[in-house]
Order: C-alpha cells, then sequence, then structure tokens
C-alpha cells in the first residue's frame, strides 16, 4: 500500500494545503494491525505547482484566496494532473484541501486522509496515522 504525504522540501515537512505543496512524500507499508511499518519511498514533483511559489501558498489560517477562479477549466485540471501523478497511491493524507482536489483524487481512487494534528514531518505523520489505513 502507498500512502502520499505533501511536503515542502527534502526535510520532509508536512505542507497542509495538498494542492500547492511543491513535493510529495511516498510512504509503502507493510504488515497488518499493530505491525505496519512504513519505508521512505521517495519524493514526487507535484505537476500543479510548476513554476509556482510554494511559500506564497501554504498557509496556516484558512485567509489565503486564490487569485484564479476555482471553477476556471485550466485550475481544475491542474488538479487532475496532480491526482494522476499520484494514482498509484491508496491514500494522500492532507490538512485541507479545495473541491477540486478532492474530487481528483477521488477519480484517481486516491483514498483522502485528513491530518489536523501538530506533527509536522511525513514519516511522524503517517506512522501516527497508521490505523486509518485498511
Amino acid at each position: 500500500m502507498k500512502i502520499a504525504i505533501p511536503v515542502r522540501d527534502e526535510s520532509q515537512t508536512f505542507f497542509g494545503n495538498a494542492g500547492h505543496a511543491p513535493l510529495f512524500a511516498i510512504y509503502n507499508m507493510s504488515g497488518s494491525g499493530m505491525f505496519k511499518s512504513f519505508n521512505f519511498d521517495g519524493l514526487r514533483d507535484n505537476p500543479k505547482m510548476q513554476g509556482e511559489d510554494a511559500h506564497h501558498h501554504d498557509h496556516d489560517d484558512d485567509s489565503h484566496v486564490c487569485s484564479h477562479d476555482h471553477n476556471d477549466e485550466a485550475h481544475i485540471n491542474a488538479h487532475y494532473d496532480m491526482s494522476a501523478s499520484l494514482k498509484d497511491c491508496d491514500y494522500i493524507v492532507l490538512k485541507r484541501g479545495c473541491k477540486n482536489t478532492i474530487n481528483a483524487f477521488k477519480q484517481e481512487n486516491v483514498g483522502v486522509k485528513k491530518y489536523s494534528g501538530e506533527l509536522n514531518n511525513a514519516k511522524e505523520i503517517v506512522s501516527f496515522m497508521a490505523n486509518e489505513f485498511k
């Protein structure tokens, strides 16, 4: 089973807004029950964010307003490009995502799990959420 976590950079610092994350950390889960383990598989670029400044988009509050229309066709298609790049994953963990992000992952059969805790490292988050992955 593969799980994607949006991250800021190679340090694997959790990036709350999946649609604007520069990278995704991919983890492979093995085992079952209380014997689950997670192995880092690598980082993937977010095709939706190519050429954009990720620091501009990572906000802990909900006051950020994008300059585009959320119903804009190019905006919607960018979400589907992002989800297609993770279609081999079983789950993505995110803090928030717009309706286009959620719909795009549903189309690729990637389960969406929400994490709103205090942990900031992808490995710690995926381990903490182990029971969420079936």
